[in-house]
């Protein structure tokens, strides 16, 4: 690993290590219920970043607009722990060569940011990883419609999010937006990074 990645490595572990509790797609919207005794189902993210060039990047993907659930929106590679997963980490490998063609060994797992609670009922474990040499990209058919990346500094930058809102259910709600050129980073994927960039500034 190259002195660069590996202060960048040593930045993000020190990062992980600080202390605070998880994020939720909520967090703006504090007057919202939840039901009590709810279930949530387990399901783990890849927060790519890839040190093969000069400028570390995140890698992302655009969800097919052809799909049921949340339809050409930016995601992390990732998904819900399937039985045959040992753990958040394992199916976020899984899902990252299913959806992108990343080989599993190529990340280098720094840790994981606190867990994630969706409006879907998942609680997603983030799990942040260097990529130290170029892949193939291979796009999951009928699931990914692109793969793109954006400069880790950009998402890092507390200053490039905005917070808006729209109505869903009835309701006004609140949310986190970290846009990129045309891409429109919101949402769940936005509120994870904007935690990932609190920790950053620590």
């Amino acid at each position: 690993m190259s002195e660069a990645a590996q202060n960048l490595a040593n930045r993000i572990s020190a990062a992980l290590k600080h202390q605070g509790g998880g994020s939720s797609d909520f967090d703006l919207n504090p007057g919202t219920e939840l039901p009590e005794g709810r279930k949530l189902r387990p399901a783990g993210v890849l927060v790519p970043i890839s040190v093969a060039g000069n400028t570390p990047r995140l890698i992302l993907t655009k969800r097919s607009s052809a799909l049921k659930h949340h339809p050409g929106q930016i995601a992390f590679p990732g998904g819900k722990v399937d039985a045959g997963d040992t753990d958040a980490c394992a199916a976020a490998l899984r899902e990252a060569w299913e959806e992108i063609g990343l080989p599993q060994e190529l990340p280098k797992i720094i840790g994981c940011l606190p867990e994630h609670e969706t409006v879907t009922g998942f609680s997603v474990t983030p799990v942040v990883a260097l990529i130290q040499e170029e892949f193939t990209v291979r796009p999951e058919a009928g699931e990914v419609a692109e793969v793109f990346s954006v400069p880790l500094a950009h998402v890092l930058d507390p200053k490039k999010y905005i917070i808006e809102s729209r109505r869903w259910r009835g309701t006004r709600r609140r949310y986190y937006t970290v846009p990129y050129g045309s891409y429109y980073i919101w949402g769940a994927t936005a509120r994870m990074l904007r935690g990932f960039a609190a920790r950053m500034e620590m």
